[in-house]
């Protein structure tokens, strides 16, 4: 097994591009998706039972994540006759009050491994023909936001990624960063003095709205 199975690209670095076949036609990535974040996964393979709990799930939540501006991009190394037979079948269980779930967004039929080589989504310690369950979540502008890694055993926790892009989009748009378990509407962190004076200043609350456990633990409410 060669090195390039091991290539992972970074949170910060720009999305590598590429073209694919998908369930909803052909994608230019990222071009088709400018101005929009996207949440790109990978499973492991069709027809097997956790990859069909997660994606009952996406179908769920799709509505929830577009009013975050997310897009779902799937993929696995099976082909896209195999995506659709899979998908057709899907659409006709019913799990935890999830019936007749529509999946409609494109999954990547990715048999020539290209694509997820490229994301290091092929890790040979566990198998060089099934993708891992990793999650990229990459933002307008085409850069990686975040990464996340689940084992083929275990069914991702979506509703924590939700709140993992509201997190990132707050921090985007009020420049402060979240707290453990934050949560729309929790209060935020401020940014770390980084001299003296303002470490002395951070501890006498700018407005009613902040307050300070020490120099460099402040909060502020979240309007």
């Amino acid at each position: 097994m060669t090195d390039t199975l091991n290539r992972l690209p970074l949170i910060g670095d720009k999305a590598p591009a590429f073209k694919a076949l998908t369930t909803t036609g052909t994608i230019h990535f990222p071009e088709d998706y400018a101005g929009k974040w996207v949440l790109f996964f990978s499973h492991p393979s069709d027809f097997t039972p956790v990859c069909t709990t997660e994606f009952m799930t996406l179908a769920s939540m799709k509505d929830e994540f577009a009013e975050l501006n997310v897009e779902l991009l799937g993929l696995s190394v099976d082909s896209l006759y195999s995506h659709i037979a899979w998908i057709r079948k899907i659409e006709e269980f019913e799990w935890k009050g999830m019936q007749r779930m529509k999946i409609d967004f494109p999954v990547i039929a990715d048999l020539n491994t290209k694509v997820s080589t490229m994301y290091g989504m092929l890790q040979p310690n566990v198998s060089s023909t099934q993708a891992v369950r990793a999650v990229f979540l990459i933002d307008p502008q085409g850069i990686i936001r975040s990464i996340t890694y689940y084992p083929l055993t275990t069914g991702r926790n979506f509703a924590e990624i939700k709140r993992m892009i509201q997190a990132i989009q707050k921090s985007d748009e009020v420049h402060m960063s979240t707290p453990a378990g934050w949560k729309p509407g929790d209060d935020l962190i401020i940014s770390t003095p980084i001299t003296v004076e303002e470490a002395a200043a951070g501890m006498t609350s700018a407005s009613e709205d902040e307050y300070a456990l020490d120099w460099f633990l402040r909060f502020k409410k979240d309007k």
